[in-house]
């Protein structure tokens, strides 16, 4: 397939990292197109991935025990523990569409990204001292917060900091990071619970030692305000300026949202199928060490062969998952389950965030990062209360069955709307 950059060669956008333009004072030109230094990652796209690598061992070292924690020590229902889930993810997303305006705004990713990561790493020891599952709601929501405020502003930072050639490498080396710790926070978790003999209370404790640590290496990242690219300063944030192809993006997102339920309920339909606290751990380690392994081949394969069909391929990877978990019948089915789902998200998240840059138009990136999560977000709190009321008043296996559906449905709203070699370089389009 040819790349759209071959068939547009004339775009004057301002998203193009190899304007004819010449460089600011006192910066050197950008390499061109598949040359050796545009490939390599740059200094910044680096500890963005080390601040995601920290941030996700914090993170992953408390999720695969708080379903168990939710559960059986709070005794709250799974409709509760999507609620919870659901309602966390969802204010992280949400909120990016905010931060990522004032960041677009003021002209400065830093400082937002900062109080981001500083309030997740408040936050989280919080969840130790609840006592009843509305502090736990609470605490999560004060940690996803801090997400929610981070995340567009970080994207966007990630975004300035590599080529258009490479930009789909440097999200699949973040991804991959932030994966890696996926695959590190619960592990170390279990080292804790099995061999330091910890409980769950104070593991919430120790996780907000990674998260204050991300927070202070996000300082170190250089920020040159002539890189950032930014839309209209009114507080309005709308689809104006934004391309064609970025509202069909939204349209496709809004539909695999509603099938994108919690990962507690694998968690819990894990232990539902025979495994216990310790081995669901490591199958959840599994899971996200397919992620990391996965992601940066699949940002660089986004990058050559086109991002849409890495983004229909991961949602029908999705599907299946899902129906699989829906139809096993055996302990030993988690295993080849956890690993095949990994492959999921290393097609879709980068990958995805990097066709929303693509596509952002003369919207500002941080912007078009913060819609599109806002649209993630919205939609994964109703499919994670869908999924714990269908846990609860039809059967656990009925959560994952609407899941595949809905998954499959946005594969193929995907194939047929959004176009094959859709990519930064024809973002003129509307």
């Amino acid at each position: 397939m040819n790349k759209t950059s071959d068939n547009y060669p004339n775009s004057s956008s301002p998203l193009l990292a190899h304007s004819s333009a010449p460089p600011p004072p006192g910066s050197s030109a950008p390499p061109p197109p598949g040359s050796s230094a545009s490939a390599r990652l740059s200094r910044s796209t680096i500890i963005i991935g080390l601040v995601s690598l920290l941030g996700d061992i914090s993170s992953e070292m408390i999720y695969p025990i708080l379903p168990t924690f939710l559960t059986q020590t709070l005794h709250a229902p799974a409709t509760i523990v999507g609620l919870i889930e659901g309602f966390a993810v969802g204010t992280a997303s949400v909120v990016s569409g905010f931060s990522g305006w004032i960041s677009d705004t003021i002209r400065r990713r830093k400082p937002v990204a900062f109080v981001g990561y500083a309030l997740t790493a408040v936050s989280r020891p919080m969840i130790s001292f609840a006592t009843a599952w509305p502090v736990v709601l609470g605490a999560r929501f004060g940690d996803r917060f801090g997400k929610g405020i981070r995340t567009a502003p970080r994207d966007a930072l990630l975004a300035e900091s590599a080529a258009e050639s490479s930009r789909g490498r440097a999200f699949g080396f973040e991804r991959a990071m932030d994966s890696a710790g996926a695959v590190l926070g619960p592990l170390l978790g279990l080292a804790l619970v099995a061999w330091a003999g910890f409980e769950a209370r104070k593991i919430f404790l120790i996780s907000a030692i990674p998260a204050s640590i991300a927070a202070v290496m996000i300082l170190a990242v250089r920020e040159r305000r002539s890189d950032i690219v930014a839309g209209s300063s009114s507080i309005r944030i709308s689809l104006a300026g934004t391309t064609r192809e970025y509202r069909r993006l939204l349209i496709v997102t809004a539909v695999f949202g509603l099938a994108n339920s919690a990962n507690a309920f694998l968690i819990l339909r894990a232990q539902q199928l025979g495994l216990t606290v310790g081995l669901t751990i490591v199958a959840y380690a599994l899971y996200n060490a397919v992620a990391s392994m996965a992601s940066v081949p699949a940002g660089s394969a986004s990058d050559r062969f086109g991002r849409r069909n890495l983004l229909i391929i991961g949602y029908a990877i999705y599907a299946v998952s899902y129906a699989g978990f829906a139809l096993a019948n055996a302990t030993w089915l988690v295993w080849p389950l956890f690993a095949f789902y990994g492959l999921f998200p290393a097609l879709t998240d980068g990958v995805s965030k990097a066709l929303a840059v693509d596509t952002a138009g003369k919207s500002g990136r941080a912007t078009a990062i913060g819609i599109y999560s806002a649209v993630i977000g919205i939609t994964q709190i109703a499919a994670s209360y869908i999924g714990g009321m269908l846990w609860d008043h039809v059967d656990s296996r009925a959560t994952f069955y609407f899941g595949a559906a809905l998954a499959a449905a946005a594969a193929v709203l995907a194939l047929t709307i959004i176009p094959p070699g859709v990519s930064g370089t024809n973002h003129q389009k509307s």
